[in-house]
């Protein structure tokens, strides 16, 4: 039985983990797999995070979204890379599209409150934070001139020229652009005004064309650094990715503004943090060196 559970989980790995980090336990893995796990250790730890429920019954999505409003997330309760995950959700219409979609990805599904703000991906180690990014969902920015198309091919020009490919996604003109476009009164034909970012899809995550921009770890104050800290040890994990979204921004205190963490990833994909599209590339080797001469127990099963 033990070898099977290595065959499937070497299998998994392959299969839909390429590029994730495994330095945790299987207990660690077990005890981060779903947002429901999270949000009760968030909860235990005064963490701030968003109110939300999760459902199997799709009634329990609408009574919530009738008790706070609009906007809304919906996600699959277990699910990695922003799959089946659905946001800014404004109305009911939209509300039960996007659990039908979710639901395709896991039964049980997530409704929480959204927060308009940055995006970030924090990966902390053993008493410190090893690397910070910011993440961007598809967009281009407009110079008064170029179609929205043209735009597109320009910047998947400069993606290739940085050697962001396969890791960094380029940018689609196909038909979910051109749908998220319509709903926002554009075409590839319009030429957005100077200076106006466009984006191109909802989601952060890099297949639809998202890049991320590293973030200068010295920049976050101290008591940010040590929430994060915190969280890891909350979860008894040797590396987290910590997802986290700030109203202003991760270089102020995370109590002067909104903040909600998100989720906690026990295999967090390191890969994307060597391919930013804005900011330097770190040098993570000596983090890397360090997780290496750990003992992880039963790392190779699921």
């Amino acid at each position: 039985m033990l070898a099977i559970k290595k065959t499937i989980y070497t299998w998994i790995s392959k299969q839909f983990m390429d590029g994730c980090s495994s330095y945790n336990s299987l207990d660690v893995r077990k005890g981060c797999r779903s947002k429901e796990q999270a949000r009760a250790v968030f909860e235990k730890g005064n963490v701030p995070h968003a109110k939300g429920e999760i459902f199997l019954n799709p009634m329990r999505a609408h009574r919530f979204a009738k008790q706070h409003g609009f906007p809304l997330v919906i996600k699959p309760n277990v699910s990695g890379f922003s799959r089946g995950s659905h946001f800014p959700i404004t109305n009911y219409m939209e509300l039960w599209k996007a659990m039908f979609f979710a639901k395709l990805w896991w039964p049980t599904t997530v409704v929480e409150q959204y927060l308009k703000g940055n995006n970030y991906r924090v990966v902390v180690v053993k008493g410190e934070v090893m690397s910070v990014i910011e993440r961007y969902a598809p967009f281009v920015q407009g110079d008064g001139q170029k179609t929205i198309s043209d735009l597109i091919d320009q910047e998947n020009k400069i993606r290739e020229e940085m050697g962001l490919y396969p890791c960094i996604h380029p940018l689609s003109k196909g038909s979910v652009t051109k749908n998220f476009l319509k709903k926002k009164k554009y075409t590839l034909d319009s030429v957005p005004p100077e200076g106006e970012i466009v984006n191109l899809f909802y989601r952060i995550s890099l297949a639809p064309g998202g890049v991320v921009r590293t973030i200068k770890k010295e920049t976050l104050p101290e008591e940010n650094k040590q929430l994060f800290i915190d969280v890891l040890d909350m979860f008894d994990a040797n590396i987290l990715g910590i997802d986290v979204i700030l109203e202003k921004g991760i270089d102020q205190p995370y109590q002067n503004q909104k903040c909600i963490f998100l989720e906690v990833n026990s295999r967090p994909y390191l890969k994307m943090h060597d391919y930013p599209r804005y900011g330097e590339k770190e040098d993570l080797s000596p983090y890397f060196e360090k997780l290496d001469g750990l003992e992880i127990s039963q790392a190779d099963i699921f």
